[in-house]
């Protein structure tokens, strides 16, 4: 199984796409910084959680289309028509299909790294500052839900329909312009510069209200569960 699932993290990471969207993706949050993140949001710092979640914000929908694109490999026609040779191995179907999850997991998880990555090199250089443990709460509370429950919602409709894919990358483009509720404010930013002005202090705390909480905990329970689905029906 470890052998598949370096082959899997090969095949997704060593390709055109990878090559090509990594250094787009780390231009635009470089961007995102210096000219948006650095005027602080809320009237915070630009280090603040509040404005270092801002910018995971706007990241957002390309950490999304990433995540999306990696399943791409699992999900179109020719991978379904290169599934005839993979049933035929000795391994069983159940353990390939948690190899290949595990390897969209890491791709996402190396996009999420270098992101943050991105906003640490920013702040060290500009700032000098490197009090990094205090935003790893704001990375974990607005990244890993919706990237989990890309991962599976993606998987669970590629499984569907191989084309269903693209357009469910255009999801969190929508939440950005469309009205959505509070609670879900983390999705389309809103929730960085509004809730920080209905706390007290110029700098508050870190912090998130109960709904918001609830919200980003269904939403990941969702995806793992839409995983495990997929993983199931890729074993059969």
């Amino acid at each position: 199984m470890t052998k598949i699932f370096r082959y899997e993290c090969r095949r997704l990471l060593w390709n055109k796409f990878f090559a090509g969207f990594l250094p787009v993706f780390l231009f635009y949050g470089w961007q995102v910084l210096s000219h948006m993140t650095i005027r602080g949001v809320a009237h915070t710092a630009p280090f603040s959680p509040w404005s270092y979640g801002d910018y995971l914000g706007r990241m957002l929908p390309l950490l999304w289309i990433g995540s999306l694109f990696f399943l791409t490999f699992f999900t179109s026609g020719r991978a379904r028509r290169a599934a005839a040779l993979t049933d035929a191995a000795p391994i069983s179907p159940g353990r390939y299909a948690l190899a290949r999850c595990a390897a969209a997991l890491a791709g996402t998880a190396l996009l999420a790294l270098a992101c943050a990555g991105g906003a640490a090199a920013f702040y060290g250089y500009y700032f000098g500052w490197r009090q990094w443990g205090g935003l790893l709460l704001p990375s974990l509370a607005t990244l890993v839900p919706p990237l989990v429950f890309a991962l599976g919602s993606g998987w669970f409709l590629g499984r569907l329909r191989a084309w269903l894919v693209y357009p469910w990358m255009l999801l969190p483009l929508l939440c950005r312009v469309l009205p959505i509720p509070e609670a879900l404010g983390l999705w389309n930013g809103t929730f960085f510069t509004e809730y920080p002005l209905t706390l007290n202090g110029l700098d508050p705390v870190f912090s998130l209200p109960a709904a918001v909480i609830a919200a980003q905990v269904l939403l990941c329970l969702a995806g793992a569960a839409l995983l495990a689905v997929s993983v199931a029906e890729g074993s059969q």
